[in-house]
């Protein structure tokens, strides 16, 4: 994994983690764009069609506040990173 990842925050990790970084042994990919831009995704253990499909992550920090979700999906040609689809519901 590049060094640029491996210095990111993971999605999901508690804001009082003193190491709120990657872990070894696990498998990322950057969100860019929209309201997690930056964050990383630990997608260790998704298969092929599931790194296919996007991910709707909850998010306090997105268009519809609290009960809200970001929509993430792949970058064509790129397996690293999921970019930003739109906020829902």
């Amino acid at each position: 994994m590049d060094e640029q990842i491996m210095r990111g925050r993971v999605y999901g990790a508690d804001h009082d983690d003193p190491d709120p970084g990657p872990r070894p042994g696990r498998v990322y990919v950057e969100l860019v764009g929209g309201p997690l831009d930056g964050l990383l995704l630990d997608v260790t253990g998704w298969d092929g069609a599931r790194l296919a499909e996007p991910a709707a992550l909850p998010t306090e920090i997105g268009r519809y506040g609290h009960g809200g979700r970001a929509v993430y999906g792949p970058r064509p040609g790129d397996t690293r990173r999921f970019d930003w689809r739109e906020d829902i519901p």
